[in-house]
């Protein structure tokens, strides 16, 4: 399909005896598809769905409850893959990849905890190096 200025109206495709009606946005193999071929909605609607899943499993993610190998595995199986599941045929860019990043860091920061500087003796949020040290995922790492 080619990009126009009627690109909102609905255009059909005639060959021998069939007509074609253009798609809006449709959904297929759990992916959600528009006419503009943009990423950015999808994206969009996984993290939502990512912050749902989070927010349904926090209780487990709580830094004092489980093992964080459990937690992590839990992040795997769950939060990861409703996420994720089909990015390897995204066409991403750099702002996109961040907002990405941005989630995955979020989410182990719960998994993780804070940490004790032991220089000032206050606790902190991890640095982004340091979740990247002690988790990195197979899809986002160089």
């Amino acid at each position: 399909m080619s990009r126009d200025q009627n690109a909102g109206q609905i255009h059909n495709k005639k060959t021998d005896n069939s007509s074609f009606e253009r798609a809006g946005d449709f959904k297929y193999l759990g992916t959600t598809f528009t006419y503009q071929s943009s990423i950015q909605e999808e994206i969009k609607r996984r993290l939502k769905l990512g912050n749902a899943c989070c927010h349904s499993v926090e209780n487990l993610l709580s830094p004092s409850l489980q093992s964080k190998t459990l937690k992590i595995k839990i992040y795997r199986t769950i939060i990861f893959l409703v996420v994720f599941n089909g990015c390897g045929t995204w066409s991403l860019t750099l702002r996109e990849e961040r907002r990405l990043r941005v989630f995955e860091n979020r989410v182990l920061r719960r998994i993780f905890g804070s940490e004790r500087d032991e220089v000032i003796g206050e606790w902190r949020k991890q640095h982004n190096e340091e979740l990247n040290d002690l988790y990195c995922s197979p899809i986002l790492c160089e």
